[in-house]
C-alpha cells in the first residue's frame, strides 16, 4: 500500500522556518515529480512547490525566496524548507505525487498520491 506520510509541522512565529518532511512507503517514488500544496481555512488546496526526478524545482510566486523544496531518492523523502514564515502561510501543507517524471504541473488532479496533511500554524 501507497503511503505519503507528511511530518515536522507546529505552530511558528511569524519570521521564523520551519522544515516539513515527507516520507513514501510502499513503491519508490525516485522518477517522479513530487510536490507540496497547501490549504488554508475556508480556501481551495494551492499548489505550492514541486520537484522533478532530476532536481528541478518550481516555485508559486509567494514562496519564492523563502521557500526550498528537495528530494532524498535513497530515503524515498522530500522536503520542504520554509523561511521568513508569515501569517499569510498558515495552512494544512500536503505532499503529493505526480503520475509523471518530467514536467511539473500545478493541478491537483496530475497528483496520484496524497498524505494526510500536517498543519502550520503562523502566529504569534
Amino acid at each position: 500500500q501507497v503511503q505519503l506520510v507528511e511530518s515536522g509541522g507546529g505552530l511558528v512565529q511569524p519570521g521564523g522556518s520551519l522544515r516539513l518532511s515527507c516520507a513514501a512507503s510502499g513503491r519508490t517514488f525516485t522518477n517522479n515529480v513530487l510536490g507540496w500544496f497547501r490549504q488554508a481555512a475556508g480556501k481551495e488546496r494551492e499548489f505550492v512547490a514541486a520537484i522533478t526526478w532530476s532536481g528541478t524545482t518550481v516555485y508559486v510566486d509567494s514562496v519564492k525566496g523563502r521557500f526550498t523544496i528537495s528530494r532524498d531518492n535513497a530515503k524515498n523523502t522530500i522536503y520542504l524548507q520554509m523561511n521568513s514564515l508569515k501569517p499569510e502561510d498558515t495552512a494544512v501543507y500536503y505532499c503529493a505525487s505526480d503520475k509523471n517524471q518530467v514536467i511539473v504541473r500545478r493541478y491537483e488532479a496530475a497528483y496520484e498520491f496524497w498524505g494526510q496533511g500536517t498543519q502550520v500554524p503562523v502566529s504569534s
